[in-house]
């Protein structure tokens, strides 16, 4: 990071109600252009021009320079995105994407690197999706926590209807400006949204909304939201509340912990005139208010029913016991999150078994079962993760042994290769025990903060 981009990073950090009036030629610098490039991943899908990573770089240094000139004099101009889906549950079309061409990929992470350091020291500690030194993990832990320790005995859950493709463009100008004060980064971003999507050879004008899959969309989404609802509950709806009240947000998925019912009730019904002043939709059937807590169970089952559990982040929460009979927060892979993981391994495994030999094959397989392992093996999960690895054990052994008309493997055999290439085994990568003092994912975190302020002093 150059010299003056770190003051600016101090700055912000020392003076949060500054506006800074002078960043584009950070924005344009060919330093930062040029880290920008390397920094970005070569095989990630192209834009509508088809250039790749390794053909922009064959002329890189000719490249970086017209840009950073078309840039300073207010020539660049973003291509539309290229729109695809993705699978999404309970969607035939899929969830969609706007993929920018690559050289569109390095103005939008070098303005990132610009924007981020301003804003990040205004976002709430409620914030946690796609910041710097934060992860899920940290907020299922808060979130778990919150619930085991504080007074929470209802929550609020809610959906936002297509929030990144309804944000209002005018306002998330107007947020932009609290903090930016260089037009030509206004008019470099509003170019950005502007820019449209081209489908099936047909481009179409953007009013509305940043497009997910492009690389400053996470950062808009969250200054968008960080004026929207973080600031509102924390300087509205918590002062009003008769008791405890807590905020988790992770992008746009977010729930709330009230102590008293009122309290809940009030916020579930100011909340969706709250969005609809700044064009956004409440989703009402995923939409809910319920009693969750430690005192939650016992008064289900006097009137006859079972205590609530919610989802959250791939997880569903529940009201458990511990083995001496208190109340304990615990949370276990959700169905729905567990079934799309076995039909992504079972698609993959169903393409590349004829593709690769069975020694890559397993090497993929197990960089997926770790990775997935990696996320949801924490505490008080160790049975769906049990759960998991048998059924993917069972894709496996079926799909190896449909590569040729005779069996490869039987079922002893089949394990015997699993022993010999160490396949993963289930055990607890992340400790959540809410009634530990520190757990890992508080210790990590302390980490990073130590590291990042060190950073800053030097």
């Amino acid at each position: 990071m150059s010299t003056d981009r770190t003051r600016i990073e101090e700055k912000a950090r020392q003076c949060p109600e500054m506006v800074f009036t002078s960043l584009y030629h950070h924005v344009t610098d060919i330093d930062n252009l040029r880290d920008c490039y390397h920094e970005l991943a070569g095989k990630k899908a192209a834009g509508i021009d088809g250039v790749s990573k390794e053909a922009y770089g064959g002329k890189l240094d000719d490249n970086l320079q017209s840009l950073s000139e078309r840039m300073k004099r207010m020539g660049y101009r973003p291509k539309p995105k290229r729109r695809t889906y993705i699978p999404k549950p309970g969607s035939k079309k899929g969830r969609p994407l706007g993929i920018s061409s690559f050289e569109d990929k390095i103005v939008e992470l070098a303005t990132k690197k610009v924007l981020e350091p301003l804003f990040e020291p205004l976002f709430e500690a409620c914030s946690y999706g796609y910041r710097l030194g934060r992860c899920p993990h940290q907020c299922l832990d808060a979130l778990g926590r919150t619930i085991q320790q504080r007074r929470v005995n209802h929550i609020v859950e809610a959906d936002i209807r297509g929030f990144f493709d309804n944000v209002n463009h005018e306002w998330l100008i107007k947020f932009l400006e609290q903090r930016v004060g260089d037009k030509r980064v206004i008019r470099l971003i509003i170019r950005m949204l502007k820019a449209g999507i081209m489908e099936g050879g047909l481009t179409t004008a953007t009013d509305y909304g940043t497009p997910q899959g492009s690389i400053i969309s996470p950062l808009l989404s969250n200054i968008y939201l960080h004026y929207v609802l973080d600031l509102w509950f924390e300087r509205r709806v918590k002062r009003r509340c008769k008791g405890e009240s807590y905020l988790f947000r992770f992008a746009d998925d977010f729930l709330v912990c009230f102590q008293y019912e009122t309290d809940a009730e009030n916020f579930r019904s100011n909340l969706e005139d709250r969005l609809e002043g700044f064009s956004l939709e409440l989703a009402e059937e995923k939409t809910r208010s319920f009693e969750f807590g430690r005192h939650a169970q016992g008064n289900a089952r006097k009137k006859g029913n079972k205590p609530k559990d919610f989802d959250f982040l791939g997880f569903t929460f529940y009201c458990g016991k511990t083995r001496h009979g208190a109340f304990k927060v615990k949370r276990k892979t959700s169905r729905k999150k567990l079934q799309q993981s076995l039909n992504r391994f079972k698609e993959w495994l169903r393409q590349m078994r004829g593709l690769l030999t069975t020694g890559e094959l397993m090497k993929q397989a197990k960089a997926r079962i770790t990775g997935h392992l990696n996320y949801f093996a924490i505490t008080d999960n160790t049975e769906m993760c049990a759960a998991y690895m048998h059924w993917v054990k069972r894709i496996l052994f079926k799909w190896l042994n449909r590569r040729s008309q005779r069996k490869s493997y039987n079922w002893a055999g089949f394990n015997m290769m699993l022993k010999h290439v160490q396949f993963p085994r289930v055990y607890i990568r992340v400790n959540m025990n809410p009634f530990s003092k520190t757990s890992n994912v508080q210790m990590k975190s302390r980490m990073w903060e130590s590291c990042l302020s060190g950073s800053v002093r030097g």
